[in-house]
């Protein structure tokens, strides 16, 4: 618990910088759901490491984001705000997955915070 799970890419092309990755280091993408959104694979589940995914850039100054896992999503957003830390995306369902927020640590980086839930809707 409480590990980086996943990272996102923010990008103005994502397929280009999928094909970029792709070929360089042999990540497989494969798209998920409606969004310009590509799942990574950066190697084997055995190896270590962890996988990630690129997506359209929505900010001018969208940074790349590393996701932990946490075991409750709003317990970590009172605890990282009582630190010091701000919510910058509120708690947002992804059906299926979880419950994810984006915060600011206190030197202004962002970062994702992910509840695992299998039943989320």
């Amino acid at each position: 618990m409480n590990r980086v799970v996943h990272f996102e890419i923010p990008a103005e092309d994502p397929e280009k910088i999928t094909t970029f990755f792709s070929s360089v280091f042999g990540w497989k993408f494969s798209r998920w759901g409606e969004e310009a959104y590509w799942l990574a694979e950066t190697g084997e589940s055995n190896e270590p490491g962890i996988n990630g995914a690129v997506m359209k850039r929505r900010d001018p100054a969208q940074p790349i984001v590393n996701t932990l896992n946490v075991e409750d999503v709003s317990e970590c957003a009172r605890k990282l705000e009582a630190a010091g830390g701000e919510v910058v995306v509120p708690k947002m369902t992804i059906p299926g997955v979880g419950y994810l927020i984006y915060f600011k640590d206190p030197e202004g980086n962002i970062h994702g915070a992910m509840q695992s839930d299998p039943q989320a809707k």
